[in-house]
C-alpha cells in the first residue's frame, strides 16, 4: 500500500512536471500582440515606424524598446509623422508605417493622409484604440477610427482580436503596395496588443502588375500614333513612380512629338534639358487650351488629365484633339474627357513594347518626318525658354525684398546635379521649374493634393530614403507653419536638408487671387506681420543652423554653404510681397 502510494505520488509529480515544462514551452512560443505587431512589419520589410506616442500606443512603443530591427522616427504632431512616412515612401517607392494617437492623432493627421492619397504613397497609418470594452464606456479620447480614416485611403480596418493580426496586416500592405499604390489603416485596440499569440504569422504576398497590352493593342496604338500629324505628349506622374522617363525619352524621339509635364507637377516626370521637353502646362484653361490646339493628337503618359484649380468657362482640352490614355490608374483614364483609346497597363512595360513595335514599322519618310517636328520642338524647348529667361531675371537687377524669380535663379544655380529639391512655396515658387531642371525621377517633389503643410516633414522621409543626397526644401512662410515642428526631427537625425523659407508676411497667393477673380483689395486674414514670424530664431531654437538674406547679392552663397554643409540648416529669404512680382 505505501509503495503504491509512493508510486501514486510520484506519478503526479512527474505530469505537474511535464505540464509545467510544456507550458514553459508554450509561453517561450507565445508573443504579445505588440511584439507580434512589430515582428510583421519588420517581415514585410520596414525599416522605420514614424510615430507620435500616447498612452494608448505604449504597448507599441514598449516592444520598440526590446528589439532593433525598426528605427522609431518621432514626429512631434501626427501631421508631421504622416507626412514624413508619404515623404519616404514617395522617395523609395517602398512601404512606409505611420502610428498616431487615436482620434485626436488620426484627425490631426487627416490632411497629411489626403496628401498621401493624391500621391499615391503606399503608407500604413496604424492608431491606437482603447480596449474593445472600454471603448464601450466612451472614454477620454474615444471614437470609432475607421469611419474618420475611410474616406481617404484604400482600405480600413480594426483589428478585433489578435488571431486576425497576422491577415490583416498582410493584406494592408499588399493593397497600399498593389498599383494604383496609396494610404490603408489599422485601429489596434489594447486589448488586442495586450493578447498573446502562437500561430505562424505567414509571409508577405506581392502582387506583380508589370503587365502590358496586347499584341493586338499595341498594333492599333502604334496605328493610331502614326496617323497623327502633330502629336504632342503628356508626361505623368506614373513615369516617376515606375522610372520610365528613358522610355518617355525615346517614345517622344521616335515619333517627333514635343512633350509637356502635366498641369499639376508634383514629381519629376520629365528630364527638363531633354530635346523635347517644352515645360509644364499651366493650370489656366485658356493658356492649357492655347498650347494644345495645335495638336491633333494628344497622348497622356500616366498622367492626371488636365487636373486645373479655380474654376473657368473655358475647357482645357480642345475639342478637336484626339486622345490616347496610357496608365495604371483607372479611375483616370477617361475621368473627364472621352479617350480614343485608354490602355490600363504597366506605363515602362508599354513604352518598352512600343517603342520596339514603332521602331519595325517606321518607314524612312515617317522618321524623317518626326525628326522634323522634333527640330521644330527645339527651337523653343524648355532649354532654350530657360535661357532667355535667365537673361530676363538677370536685368531685373539686385531688387530688394527679393524677387522669387531671382530667388528661383539662384536656386537653381547653387544646387548640386545630384540634389532633390522638395517644394512648397506657392506664389515664390510660380516660377521655379522654369529655372531648375529635373534630372531623374527622384529629383523633385512637390505639392501634390493642394493641401499646404507636406513639405517641411516630408523633407525628413525623403532624406531617409535618399540617405546619400542632399535635400533643399523650398517653402513659403505659411505653408512652414503647417508642420514647422519638423524642423526639431530633422536636427535630432542630422539630415543633411536646407530649408529655404520664402518669408513674404503674409498669404501672397491668396492676395493675387483676391485681386484677379474678386477685383477686391483688402487682405483681411492674408497677413503674417504683426507680429512677424522670426524663422531664424525658430530655427535655432530647434537646433538648426539658421540665417538671414536679404541682400540679393548673398543669396548664391548662403544656399551653396548650406548645402556643403551636410547638416540641417535653415535660411530665411526676404522675399518681395509686391503682387506684381
Amino acid at each position: 500500500q505505501f509503495n503504491c502510494r509512493n508510486f501514486s505520488v510520484s506519478s503526479v509529480a512527474l505530469r505537474n512536471d511535464h505540464l509545467d515544462r510544456l507550458e514553459t514551452q508554450r509561453g517561450n512560443m507565445e508573443k504579445r500582440g505588440f511584439d507580434t505587431f512589430l515582428e510583421l512589419l519588420s517581415s514585410e520589410g520596414v525599416e522605420y515606424l514614424f510615430g507620435n506616442p500616447g498612452t494608448t500606443e505604449l504597448a507599441i512603443m514598449e516592444a520598440v524598446g526590446k528589439q532593433q530591427s525598426i528605427e522609431y522616427i518621432l514626429g512631434l504632431q501626427e501631421a508631421v509623422v504622416v507626412a514624413m512616412a508619404d515623404g519616404y515612401s514617395r522617395a523609395s517607392g517602398k512601404l512606409s508605417v505611420a502610428n498616431v494617437h487615436v482620434a485626436p492623432g488620426l484627425g490631426n493627421a487627416m490632411g497629411s493622409i489626403f496628401n498621401a492619397k493624391f500621391y499615391g504613397s503606399p503608407v500604413l497609418i496604424t492608431a491606437g484604440q482603447q480596449e474593445q470594452g472600454h471603448g464601450l464606456m466612451e472614454p477620454m479620447l474615444y471614437d470609432p477610427l475607421v469611419p474618420i480614416a475611410q474616406p481617404l485611403v484604400k482600405w480600413a480596418i480594426e483589428c478585433t482580436q489578435l488571431a486576425d493580426l497576422p491577415r490583416i496586416i498582410r493584406r494592408a500592405v499588399k493593397v497600399a503596395l498593389t498599383p494604383p499604390t496609396g494610404p490603408v489603416f489599422l485601429s489596434l485596440p489594447g486589448d488586442v496588443l495586450d493578447d498573446t499569440l502562437s500561430s505562424d504569422i505567414g509571409s508577405p504576398t506581392r502582387i506583380d502588375t508589370r503587365v502590358r497590352p496586347s499584341e493586338v493593342v499595341l498594333e492599333e496604338l502604334a496605328n493610331k500614333i502614326l496617323s497623327a500629324t502633330n502629336p504632342v505628349i503628356v508626361a505623368g506622374h506614373e513615369l516617376s513612380t515606375r522610372n520610365a522617363i528613358e522610355e518617355a525619352m525615346a517614345f517622344s524621339e521616335a515619333i517627333g512629338a514635343g512633350v509637356f509635364q502635366q498641369t499639376v507637377a508634383y514629381s519629376a516626370q520629365y528630364r527638363s534639358e531633354h530635346r523635347a521637353f517644352r515645360g509644364a502646362l499651366p493650370r489656366n484653361q485658356k493658356v492649357c487650351h492655347d498650347l494644345l490646339a495645335p495638336h491633333d493628337l494628344i497622348i497622356f503618359l500616366g498622367a492626371d488629365v488636365l487636373r486645373m484649380s479655380v474654376y473657368s468657362a473655358i475647357d482645357p482640352l480642345p475639342s478637336s484633339a484626339r486622345v490616347i490614355q496610357i496608365g495604371e490608374r483607372d479611375w483616370e483614364l477617361g475621368k473627364n474627357y472621352p479617350a480614343e483609346l485608354a490602355i490600363r497597363a504597366d506605363i515602362k512595360e508599354t513604352l518598352l513594347s512600343l517603342n520596339k513595335l514603332l521602331a519595325q514599322k517606321m518607314s524612312s519618310t515617317q522618321k524623317a518626318v518626326a525628326a522634323e517636328r522634333l527640330a521644330e520642338v527645339e527651337k523653343t524647348n524648355w532649354v532654350t525658354k530657360r535661357e532667355k529667361l535667365i537673361v530676363e531675371t538677370e536685368k531685373l537687377g539686385d531688387v530688394t525684398p527679393i524677387l522669387s524669380a531671382k530667388l528661383a535663379m539662384d536656386i537653381a544655380a547653387a544646387i548640386p546635379t545630384d540634389a532633390v529639391v522638395v517644394e512648397e512655396a506657392l506664389s515664390s515658387s510660380f516660377k521655379l521649374l522654369d529655372y531648375v531642371p529635373l534630372r531623374d525621377h527622384q529629383s523633385y517633389y512637390g505639392l501634390a493634393s493642394g493641401g499646404i503643410g507636406f513639405a517641411t516633414a516630408g523633407a525628413i522621409g525623403i532624406s531617409l530614403a535618399l540617405p546619400n543626397r542632399p535635400i533643399v526644401a523650398l517653402i513659403g512662410d505659411g505653408s512652414s507653419m503647417y508642420s514647422i515642428q519638423a524642423l526639431w526631427t530633422a536636427a535630432h537625425l542630422k539630415r543633411p536638408i536646407t530649408y529655404i523659407i520664402a518669408n513674404n508676411r503674409g498669404y501672397k497667393i491668396l492676395k493675387q487671387r483676391l485681386r484677379s477673380f474678386r477685383k477686391a483689395e483688402n487682405y483681411v486674414g492674408m497677413e503674417i506681420n504683426n507680429p512677424a514670424i522670426d524663422f531664424v530664431r525658430m530655427g535655432e531654437s530647434m537646433g538648426l543652423t539658421s540665417t538671414r538674406v536679404q541682400d540679393p547679392k548673398d543669396l548664391k552663397d548662403a544656399i551653396e554653404r548650406g548645402i556643403k554643409s551636410n547638416a540641417p540648416n535653415l535660411i530665411e529669404v526676404e522675399i518681395s510681397a509686391d503682387l506684381d512680382t
